[in-house]
């Protein structure tokens, strides 16, 4: 029988072909983000990758596409119903309430990498199992930590040298701003309902703002003259959305201010954002986005404490990365690769190698060297900083051969200085 991965699933492997399922690729740009974390002062959270059923349901919301119809769920042997993780706020919440993190500090920023899990038809960048980037900030409810959330966002996109992006930013207010506004949408469909796609037709009584997410081009047509949620905010929602635009402007944050935009998840309210790829087109262009979650917390059992945070897709960051060719940097390869000729250079090779590798310098060995050129080529194909020749030569003279492959420079070292002489080498990069 021969094993093929499950649909909507891949591989990431140590040589893809300058794919986004190359390794080197997902280490650079994991390597970005730890550092960006860093820069901004948050801290990394890990949480599992299944929870019970409930909690998804009620965190991000039953009438949502994810809720509704994307969740892997399954029966546990005690038949408790658990789903894998279809985001990761949810998760960071509960791990937040059930470990009392309010009780140490009111204030948190907190981030999170990892798989995530939805049962959707797979497209570019959107599988079955994909990647995310979260973050979230717990206990500060003012516009400069919505401003500083959008900037990190933003700044992530910069340092992996993207263009061609839009920010795209709407409020959609608190509750009294939304009671009002889906009266007067639902007033303006109403006459328009049969016109409507069909999912449109099932969100129209459980949740008419997620209408205006729609990707349906009879949707888009019908939405062009519906009512602005921002002509309904209410005086506390007006005010926080015009500080947070007018800081935008300050810090030099471009953005394109998107009335119909309300994200997918019921939790969100007043601030909502997301950064589209005009290069990538279609209903697939978003790269990321997020939104401020006021009431998210107490509606699963904890303290009332306001939060904002903002989720990316890995791979579609990459796809977008290779389209637009920006550089990845070569893997880097080991320090040392020896080339030991015969079975008492093997000998000696092994021991220097396990001596080297304990003081932490990168080091491996060709077992099965021949032929000096062949492993000199295959050492140029790892990246290899420099070669360590051991043929019979050397061995009879205990004098081996160091060449550094980038300058093609080539010396001869006692085997008594060469431990010394390589660590010399190795600390002074």
């Amino acid at each position: 029988m021969k094993y093929q991965i499950p649909k909507g699933l891949f591989d990431i492997l140590p040589n893809a072909k300058e794919s986004f399922k190359e390794v080197n690729r997902w280490q650079y740009l994991e390597s970005i983000i730890n550092k960006l974390a860093i820069d901004y002062n948050f801290e990394e959270i890990r949480v599992p990758i299944f929870e019970k059923t409930e909690l998804f349901l009620r965190g991000v919301g039953a009438t949502s596409d994810i809720a509704s119809k994307e969740l892997y769920t399954f029966l546990d042997k005690a038949k408790r119903s658990m789903s894998l993780r279809p985001e990761g706020t949810a998760s960071v919440m509960r791990a937040f309430i059930e470990n009392n993190l309010s009780q140490e500090k009111k204030f948190h920023k907190l981030y999170y990498m990892g798989p995530m899990f939805r049962y959707d038809r797979p497209q570019k960048g959107r599988y079955r199992q994909h990647h995310q980037l979260g973050v979230e900030i717990i206990g500060d409810k003012s516009f400069e930590i919505d401003a500083e959330v959008i900037d990190m966002l933003v700044t992530l996109f910069k340092r992996l040298e993207l263009k061609n992006l839009k920010l795209l930013i709407n409020s959609i207010g608190d509750l009294e701003t939304r009671t009002n506004y889906k009266k007067a949408l639902l007033d303006f469909l109403k006459p328009n309902f049969e016109n409507l796609s069909e999912e449109s037709k099932a969100r129209f009584d459980k949740n008419p703002m997620r209408i205006l997410d729609s990707k349906d081009e009879r949707d888009k047509k019908i939405l062009k003259e519906a009512p602005s949620i921002l002509d309904f905010l209410s005086d506390a929602a007006k005010k926080h959305f015009e500080n947070l635009l007018n800081l935008l402007d300050k810090l030099d944050i471009k953005y394109e201010v998107d009335s119909k935009l309300v994200r997918g998840l019921d939790y969100y309210d007043d601030t909502v954002f997301e950064v589209v790829s005009e290069k990538l087109g279609g209903a697939q262009n978003s790269l990321g986005g997020g939104g401020r979650y006021n009431s998210l917390l107490k509606s699963l059992g904890g303290p009332d404490l306001p939060g904002i945070g903002f989720a990316c897709g890995l791979e579609r960051i990459l796809q977008t990365m290779i389209e637009e060719e920006v550089y990845f940097p070569e893997k880097e390869g080991p320090f040392l690769y020896i080339i030991p000729i015969g079975e008492d250079a093997k000998d000696f090779a092994i021991l220097l190698a396990k001596d080297l590798r304990h003081h932490k310098i990168s080091v491996d060995i060709d077992l099965n060297a021949k032929k000096i050129q062949k492993s000199l080529s295959l050492a140029d194909k790892l990246n290899a900083k420099n070669a360590l020749i051991l043929a019979d030569d050397e061995m009879q003279k205990k004098v081996a051969s160091f060449k550094n492959l980038d300058k093609r420079e080539q010396q001869e070292i006692k085997f008594e200085d060469l431990k010394n002489f390589i660590r010399d080498k190795f600390y002074k990069l």
